[in-house]
């Protein structure tokens, strides 16, 4: 069983600046097609201050760490090769923006098992705050750990 006296676990913020180039290749990527995501005289037309993140962007900032695994993995020891990704939720709250610097902070809010034990799952959240201290999103994580 993992160990639940790491729930409420918080681990190290970490800081990433939003680049336009990353929004534009994360746009194509998804295949967004929509000019507010690639063209910044589009964006202002539309009412933006300048390039919006596309939905799912914050996902790409969880990415930022240096770290080969997320930190929750490290902290319970999970072994990579019993681990399924069992959902992913978003709330949007604000906007991010190119030019954006956001602080992104992960919290390990729950663990519980199912099927007696045979399934563990790990819940997390993130917040992401913009520069001018807004939190702007919130995500949850779950991943579903088989045990041996």
């Amino acid at each position: 069983m993992l160990d639940r006296s790491k729930i409420g676990q918080q681990f190290a913020p970490l800081v990433a600046p939003i680049e336009s180039g990353r929004l534009k290749f994360f746009a194509k990527s998804i295949g967004e097609t929509s000019p507010i995501y690639t063209d910044e005289a589009a964006a202002r037309d539309a009412g933006y201050k300048t390039l919006p993140a596309p939905p799912t962007f914050a996902m790409v900032l969880d990415m930022e760490s240096e770290a080969d695994l997320p930190p929750e993995v490290e902290l319970l020891q999970l072994d990579v090769g019993r681990i399924l990704h069992g959902s992913q939720s978003f709330e949007y709250l604000g906007q991010m923006y190119a030019g954006d610097v956001i602080t992104v902070q992960r919290t390990l809010v729950d663990i519980f098992d199912k099927k007696g034990g045979a399934l563990e799952f790990v819940v997390t959240e993130n917040t992401y705050t913009n520069q001018d201290d807004q939190l702007v999103a919130k995500t949850g994580c779950t991943l579903v750990y088989r045990n041996a």
